[in-house]
């Protein structure tokens, strides 16, 4: 449950180089802390077109998000992040991630058929929940683009 794939060619452009490069790593250090998750205790590693996270979040949100702003990166098809831990409000102590729910966004989606395609029939509405659970990745919930990965929250926990 630690590898998370996403499309190589899509994504938000950090480096300098050509579409299919790879970021730098101080790019996407960059980049994951430009969204304020929480995330100043998790290290990121490039090892080609695959960013590898590890330390600790605070939680299962951050945890989600930060896999999803690194990933739609222009130049990533891959993030690994089984060393990547959530920190249990219980004890204080890093325990593993559950297993996220994420959906790649295709030709001629908004967020209110996802919304039905994720939740169900009659449940578009529910649209608002998946933008705002990829807040701050998603300035606005029009601005989705084919290739980009979505968190589609637990409705439950949402």
């Amino acid at each position: 449950m630690g590898l998370f794939s996403f499309i190589k060619n899509a994504g938000k452009k950090l480096g300098i180089g050509g579409d299919d490069d790879a970021p730098d790593v101080e790019a996407v250090k960059k980049e994951l802390s430009s969204h304020d998750l929480g995330t100043d205790k998790v290290d990121v590693a490039v090892k080609g077109d695959k960013i590898v996270l590890s330390g600790v979040v605070k939680d299962q949100s951050a945890f989600e998000k930060a896999v999803v702003a690194v990933g739609n990166t222009l130049g990533i098809s891959q993030v690994e992040a089984s060393e990547l831990k959530v920190t249990d409000a219980a004890t204080s102590a890093p325990a593993p991630a559950k297993a996220p729910v994420f959906y790649t966004v295709k030709k001629g989606d908004n967020l209110w058929k996802i919304a039905e395609a994720q939740y169900g029939k009659g449940k578009g509405a529910k649209n608002t929940v998946i933008f705002e659970a990829n807040k701050p990745m998603l300035t606005h919930p029009d601005k989705i683009y084919a290739g980009q990965v979505l968190r589609i929250p637990d409705l439950a926990q949402a």
